[in-house]
């Protein structure tokens, strides 16, 4: 899963990035000081993974990963290449979801490109320069189509229709991922290149007093507000406050976390809220040389799930043998999930679920 962390200058980017990644990023008080990405590359936090690798002690302990790519600041005009624009929207194009950092809080010492914090604006912003981007694609597309349509080709015709219909929706000043249109034509839609397909968290960064308050915080409402209309996800945060606690060790942190009335950092958070966007759930596999998560979308059925560690398994495959993680902790050890009839065998029907804990049979 890649992420990439999205916004104005200033905005607070760098810092979070920094404190989700514990990389290195310049972080300062001018535009553009991030200029070309910066990657980071972390764990998925996952209890489960981490009980099972007390359980069978293997040579391996591979959580999942996530990538969060943090991208220059982006400036009105981008689409038509202002500032850094062309490679900024390039960096965009190979993300799976945008987390789109937004200022929630006044404080003149730190430099606003557009004068102030005004979050609903910034959000604006940017959404028409990834709205502009994609309107030339759907035009071009559209085109491209019509041409090869003219000798009775219904698929081309029909694929100028679907990128001209897409073109006045745009036109209008909306996501690709707000137009209404059926299963195939959104599969076409989501690999062509566009940015407005691509799901959104809304980081809103808030001060202290902000993040301790943020249901009171009217700029935090109002992003939270405009997320629930468009179907994105919403996530209070004070980049301060992760930059802080990036530095600390693990019972400091705690305590840290405590004094705030937080249960869990922002890193846990996002991936949380990634998850859910992405509609993406684990599966675990174990054993005395490897404990393992497995990424997957939510509704896999258990052939493609096995190919996502071979495709061997995938080719040759026979039977699921699962337990639900809970259902194994409970009994302290796969024996005696056996034992109790808890361990299940699936076919090739079966989907797969959050927490199993899987082996897969396969003959090639």
């Amino acid at each position: 899963m890649k992420l990439g962390i999205v916004g104005l200058p200033n905005v607070g980017k760098s810092t979070l990035f920094n404190a989700l990644t514990g990389n290195a990023a310049e972080s300062a008080n001018y535009p553009f000081c991030t200029i070309d990405p910066n990657v980071g590359v972390v764990t998925v936090p996952d209890g489960r993974l981490d009980w099972l690798s007390e359980l069978y002690k293997p040579k391996k302990h591979t959580p999942a990963v996530v990538e969060f790519v943090d991208i220059a600041g982006l400036v009105r005009g981008a689409s038509r290449g202002e500032g850094l624009g062309n490679k900024f929207l390039e960096n965009i194009r190979r993300t799976d979801a945008i987390v789109h950092v937004v200022r929630c809080f006044d404080d003149e010492n730190i430099i606003h490109v557009e004068g102030g914090a005004d979050p609903l604006r910034d959000i604006e912003i940017i959404d028409l320069e990834l709205i502009l981007a994609d309107l030339e694609i759907a035009r071009r597309r559209a085109e491209r189509a019509k041409k090869a349509g003219k000798g009775g080709d219904k698929a081309a015709r029909h694929e100028a229709e679907l990128f001209d219909a897409l073109a006045a929706h745009l036109d209008g000043g909306k996501p690709a991922r707000a137009f209404d249109c059926g299963d195939e034509d959104r599969e076409v839609l989501e690999n062509s290149d566009l940015l407005t397909t691509k799901p959104v968290i809304y980081a809103c960064n808030l001060d202290e007093d902000g993040f301790t308050h943020h249901a009171d915080n009217a700029y935090y409402r109002s992003v939270a507000e405009l997320a629930a209309r468009e179907g994105s996800q919403v996530l209070p945060v004070c980049a301060r406050f992760e930059e802080e606690m990036a530095v600390l060790e693990a019972e400091e942190r705690a305590l840290f976390m405590e004094e705030l009335g937080m249960t869990e950092g922002g890193l846990d958070r996002l991936i949380q809220c990634s998850y859910t966007l992405l509609g993406l759930i684990s599966f675990l596999t174990c054993g005395p040389d490897e404990c393992r998560a497995w990424t997957v979308r939510r509704g896999t059925k258990a052939p493609k799930a096995a190919g996502k560690i071979h495709s061997d398994i995938e080719r040759g495959f026979i039977r699921a043998e699962i337990v639900a993680f809970d259902d194994l902790k409970s009994c302290g050890s796969m024996a005696a999930a056996k034992e109790k009839g808890l361990v299940r065998s699936e076919g090739k029907d079966y989907v797969m679920q959050d927490g199993d804990v899987t082996y897969f049979r396969f003959n090639v």
